[in-house]
């Protein structure tokens, strides 16, 4: 498509009581706070937005449609977890029952009694890896995997949680391959994307490339961890999980299972599988969880300060719960959410049934969040009735 001067137009389709919500999301393109996105609202299993508007690229050549994708960061650990749970749902796997009892090498270095459970609420104490760990070795999760089972935690498990920024769908991802037979990615694409409809997989297969927006890094962000203790867990953390947003545009990235990190989908994929959270269960016309399992998300296992982000924040058993000191604008005293760093998001409120997708190109510099999803919530919320 030729380049253009000119800003494209917001397109899809919203509710009129939500056309505020088309007029944030075109300001913003317009002012160039976003160079691409999409952003969809679903209440109760209706649409009630679904939007898209922008570039794919950075030269703006190629304008974002209904089929663009984009890596959408941490806010894959969402999709994550619900492949987990749909595991839990079926009896093949417990939350309350170690670890070991799947994987029993990850018994080694005293993790014996860390639960499936301490995973999914990063509360296990393997947020990261024990030094040397290269970008290479986490794109072979296997390996990366052996890794962490010959660990050691870096915490007493279940006290309190610290980001599991890579180390997420690792962890997961080798429990799903040994109770599902299947790598986590093609468990996604098989069991929840397929059935569901939603346009969402781990990395990007080679056909589906050409769809993918390109990734802009957030500008630089001063973060001096030399001024931290360099045995801190945040420290730690981050000198073997950090990522070079740049990654994300590449041919290695495209064809890895990440499952923390690269998730490939619009926001339309997100809400739909996330609906599952607000609906008890249901996607569409389809139940995947059951309603106990849904309730799992909304046990509290930690809150209190984050060991690797600093933050306070509430984790359930998947996802995490509405804190409003850290993150206010995530409202609803049993509100599910996480976010991708850069900006792209997730939120599921079953009290309203409301599900909230956005996944966009043009990174933040907020590693939880940014300034404009904050803005698109507060919109939708304005709009609500009620």
């Amino acid at each position: 498509m030729s380049s253009s001067t000119s800003t494209p137009a917001v397109n899809g389709r919203c509710d009129a009581r939500f056309a505020a919500v088309r007029d944030e999301l075109t300001r913003h393109i317009a002012s160039g706070d976003e160079l691409g996105a999409s952003l969809t609202v679903d209440i109760g299993g209706r649409t009630v937005v679904d939007l898209w508007g922008g570039y794919r690229d950075p030269d703006r050549t190629r304008t974002w449609e209904q089929d663009t994708i984009a890596n959408t960061w941490s806010t894959t650990k969402t999709i994550t977890a619900l492949a987990v749970l749909m595991l839990i749902d079926r009896d093949l796997l417990d939350p309350f029952a170690p670890v070991a009892t799947y994987w029993p090498e990850f018994a080694e270095a005293g993790k014996e009694r860390i639960e499936v459970r301490h995973l999914l609420s990063h509360t296990s104490g393997v947020s990261g890896w024990d030094e040397p760990f290269t970008t290479e070795e986490l794109l072979d999760p296997p390996h990366a995997a052996e890794r962490l089972a010959r660990q050691t935690p870096w915490w007493e498990p279940g006290t309190a949680s610290g980001y599991h920024s890579t180390t997420y769908g690792v962890l997961l991802g080798e429990l799903v391959r040994r109770t599902a037979g299947m790598t986590l990615g093609q468990f996604i694409v098989d069991e929840l994307a397929g059935p569901t409809g939603a346009d969402f997989q781990l990395g990007a297969r080679p056909a589906d490339r050409g769809r993918v927006a390109t990734i802009v890094p957030p500008p630089p962000v001063e973060a001096d961890l030399s001024a931290l203790p360099p045995d801190s867990i945040m420290t730690r953390t981050f000198r073997t999980a950090g990522l070079d947003a740049n990654l994300a545009n590449t041919t290695p990235w495209y064809d890895a299972e990440v499952g923390s990190a690269n998730g490939h989908g619009n926001a339309h994929a997100i809400a739909t599988l996330i609906s599952a959270i607000a609906r008890d269960g249901v996607v569409g016309q389809r139940r995947i969880l059951s309603h106990d399992t849904v309730e799992l998300v909304f046990q509290e296992q930690a809150h209190g300060p984050d060991l690797v982000l600093g933050l306070p924040l509430r984790w359930g058993i998947g996802m995490a719960l509405s804190e409003p000191t850290s993150i206010p604008y995530i409202r609803g005293d049993r509100t599910a959410f996480w976010t991708g760093w850069g900006g792209s998001c997730a939120i599921a409120d079953p009290d309203r049934q409301l599900t909230i997708g956005y996944v966009m190109n043009r990174m933040s510099d907020s590693f939880i969040g940014s300034d404009r999803v904050e803005t698109y919530v507060d919109v939708i919320e304005e709009c609500i009735p009620g």
